[in-house]
C-alpha cells in the first residue's frame, strides 16, 4: 500500500489560510457546520467544471485517462496566491 495522502489539508498562501477539501464523490461531502471551506475538488463523473457555490469554488478536473463516455480529456490546474484562486480547465484533446 501507498502513502496515505490526507483528505484535506490547508496551506497559507500570502499568510491567508485557505481550506482546500479533495473527496472523490461531492455526494459525499460531509463537515461540521461552521467550517470554511475556500475550494472543494471532486471528480466522480469526471464531468470537468469550474462553479462557485455559496462562496466556495468548485473544481471537477474531469478525466485525463482513457476516454469516458463522451466527454473531453481534461485536467485541471488551481494556481494559490495571495490575491486569490485561479482555477483552470485544460482540454487534453485526445479525439
Amino acid at each position: 500500500m501507498g502513502p496515505r495522502i490526507p483528505r484535506h489539508e490547508t496551506r497559507a498562501p500570502g499568510g491567508k489560510v485557505d481550506l482546500i477539501y479533495v473527496l472523490h464523490d461531492l455526494k459525499t461531502l460531509q463537515v461540521d457546520p461552521g467550517t470554511v471551506i475556500d475550494v472543494i475538488i471532486s471528480g466522480h463523473s469526471h464531468v470537468p467544471k469550474i462553479d462557485a457555490v455559496g462562496g466556495v469554488l468548485h473544481l471537477n478536473p474531469g478525466s485525463a485517462g482513457p476516454r469516458r463516455f463522451k466527454l473531453p480529456m481534461t485536467l485541471a490546474t488551481l494556481e494559490v496566491t495571495p490575491e486569490g484562486m485561479r482555477p483552470e480547465i485544460h482540454d487534453l484533446g485526445g479525439d
